[in-house]
């Protein structure tokens, strides 16, 4: 990494602090590849964050870590190179349980030209966490690799007490989280939560901003806002949407031979503009 790019990732990173620590929520609209990613940056988001989900399945994987490292970083090189703004890339639980593991994700997501990345605290593709200390230094593994680097990479660290597997969820997550930030996490993830008397309590528990992850059943985002989540990601609802769609056309195309889901739709000359 020359100087003038790490100058360059340095500042979309302190970019990337600066609006999770804002008053108000950063919200975050989940991509899959570089056009999903133009088209939420034409809409005026201010940080483009991955979801691991969308890629895997546009690569032919199911969730869960099935795809490789390298395959997962080709896909965020190429959303990074498509637009300027701060990207923040789901990299699962790292693609490895030991720290080195995470740490050499972090060295790769920097190469990608991502700022931020979210670190998973459970085996992949199941509901069973890692080891408490080994899971802390995962964490401090990555903030290594991140100093090292010179680049004040964000770790969203995620902790899945609330995937099922614990007596007290509650109690883990917080644990979990406010020692991710001792470890130098920037903001604590905590997905499968829906309940909005749970996130306030959560917020106030932990000690730093809090990612949450939003859905139909979500508390809406005003209500995230006066709870005072720090961040709200909706994972790979967007790029899901787009596939519903897709086979909502091919029941129509393959039914009536109607042409009703052509209605409405970016017109090729506007997408051919984003793109170039």
């Amino acid at each position: 990494m020359n100087a003038a790019n790490r100058r360059e990732l340095a500042a979309k990173a302190a970019r990337l602090k600066e609006l999770i620590d804002a008053p108000e929520p950063l919200v975050l609209a989940n991509v899959w590849d570089a056009g999903s990613a133009r088209v939420v940056a034409q809409a005026g988001f201010p940080a483009i964050a991955t979801s691991s989900a969308g890629v895997a399945w546009s690569m032919g994987y199911a969730d869960g870590e099935n795809i490789s490292r390298g395959e997962m970083l080709s896909v965020v090189a190429r959303i990074a190179a498509a637009v300027d703004l701060p990207v923040t890339a789901d990299l699962e639980a790292g693609y490895g349980v030991p720290p080195e593991a995470v740490a050499e994700t972090v060295r790769g997501a920097l190469r990608a030209g991502a700022v931020g990345a979210n670190v998973e605290d459970s085996v992949a593709g199941t509901a069973e966490l890692l080891e408490f200390e080994l899971s802390v230094d995962r964490i401090r593994a990555g903030r290594a690799a991140a100093e090292e680097a010179g680049v004040p990479f964000v770790i969203n660290a995620r902790t899945d007490g609330f995937h099922g597997g614990v007596d007290d969820p509650f109690a883990e997550t917080v644990c979990r989280a406010n020692a991710y930030f001792e470890a130098g996490a920037g903001c604590a993830f905590v997905p499968f939560v829906r309940d909005a008397a749970t996130i306030a309590r959560l917020v106030d528990a932990i000690d730093g901003p809090v990612n949450v992850l939003a859905g139909a059943l979500s508390p809406t985002l005003p209500e995230l806002r006066e709870m005072r989540v720090a961040r709200v990601s909706i994972g790979g609802l967007f790029s899901l949407m787009a596939y519903s769609r897709v086979r909502e056309a091919c029941r129509e195309l393959g039914g009536t031979g109607g042409y009703g889901w052509a209605k409405d739709l970016i017109l090729h000359p506007e997408m051919n503009a984003l793109m170039s």
